[in-house]
């Protein structure tokens, strides 16, 4: 058989840091990608570093009960794509990407299907499974994404030091195939108060509630409530501003500050590329934050802060201040 090399390709990492690098954020709504041209360009890169045909392109994306959409099914009828699919968990976290990836490394590699893997991704997980695959004789490249500076782009360093070779992807195929969402300004929807309760007509009085002697003496027996087994860490009600309570507020001046610059610019983005129905979804949500807005502002944070595992204060004051920025500007 004649030497090949294979590409795996995360796209969660993929698309999340060409948004960085077009647009500042990895909110993925804030870009429009020409995904033919964006493939194209990875498997001629992969052909021209290894000098040898590219036997396949795997494509490793998420899908709401991992059934493709119609994206995702045009990307699987391109030419030498195979696509894989996981599935959004309950909270919308990716379920299944890192597994189907890892299994295809090492089952490919022990089969001998081809001479050089290309992994497009930074995920610190994948870590053992490209060591495993080079244990079969592989060699392992992971490409990464360049940041506008030139660095590679949110790669684990555990990932690196497995790897044989980490390279970056031509930059300028990335902003080729990549171009950021830039919507007319449109008003921020305003959040319509609901109807007030019908009075009570002035000629019927309110009748007052009478205890009976059964209610006084079941309130007398009722134990005491017992103390709650977890706290509210972010609190909003209506007409006032969301507060992180006590015990998720600490950090630092510098960490506040970065994370300050995550929120400004997620919440740039966002207002930059959504449309008028998007925007009125968010305000309907509050004060909850749609899932791909979530997942930007943890993934940003993370790459800002150099935390791969944020903990729940930092989480919650990531919401807190989405909220208090949306509410300033």
């Amino acid at each position: 058989m004649r030497s090949t090399c294979s590409l795996y390709v995360d796209a969660g990492y993929l698309l999340a840091s060409a948004a960085t690098r077009v647009t500042g954020t990895s909110l993925r709504s804030g870009i429009h990608v020409d995904y033919a041209k964006l493939i194209s360009s990875l498997v001629d890169s992969a052909r021209a570093r290894s000098g040898m045909p590219v036997l396949r392109l795997h494509w490793y994306d998420s899908a709401r009960n991992g059934v493709p959409d119609a994206q995702q099914e045009r990307i699987g009828e391109l030419s030498k794509v195979k696509l894989r699919l996981g599935r959004f968990g309950v909270n919308g976290e990716q379920k299944g990407v890192d597994l189907r990836i890892g299994l295809d490394l090492v089952a490919h590699a022990r089969n001998g299907a081809s001479d050089v893997f290309f992994l497009v991704s930074g995920d610190d997980d994948l870590t053992e499974a490209v060591e495993e695959a080079q244990v079969h004789g592989v060699q392992v490249v992971v490409l990464a994404v360049p940041t506008a500076a030139g660095k590679s782009h949110g790669v684990s360093r555990h990932l690196i030091r497995a790897a044989d070779e980490l390279d970056n992807i031509d930059g300028a195929a990335v902003d080729a195939a990549v171009l950021k969402v830039d919507r007319p300004p449109t008003p921020e929807p305003v959040a319509v108060p609901p109807p007030p309760a019908p009075a009570r007509p002035a000629s019927v009085p309110a009748r007052p509630t009478v205890r009976t002697p059964l209610d006084l003496a079941a309130a007398a027996q009722s134990p005491a409530p017992r103390p709650p087994k977890s706290v509210l860490a972010y609190s909003v009600s209506s007409g006032s501003p969301g507060r992180v309570l006590p015990g998720y507020d600490s950090g630092g001046d510098e960490q506040e500050q970065l994370i300050d610059e995550v929120v400004t610019r997620v919440l740039a983005s966002f207002r930059e590329s959504a449309t008028a129905a998007e925007k009125l979804d968010l305000q309907r949500a509050r004060p909850s934050i749609p899932r791909e807005i979530d997942g930007a502002l943890l993934l940003d944070a993370s790459d800002a802060l150099q935390i791969y595992d944020l903990d729940e204060g930092i989480r919650y004051r990531l919401r807190s201040r989405f909220w208090e920025k949306y509410d300033e500007t």
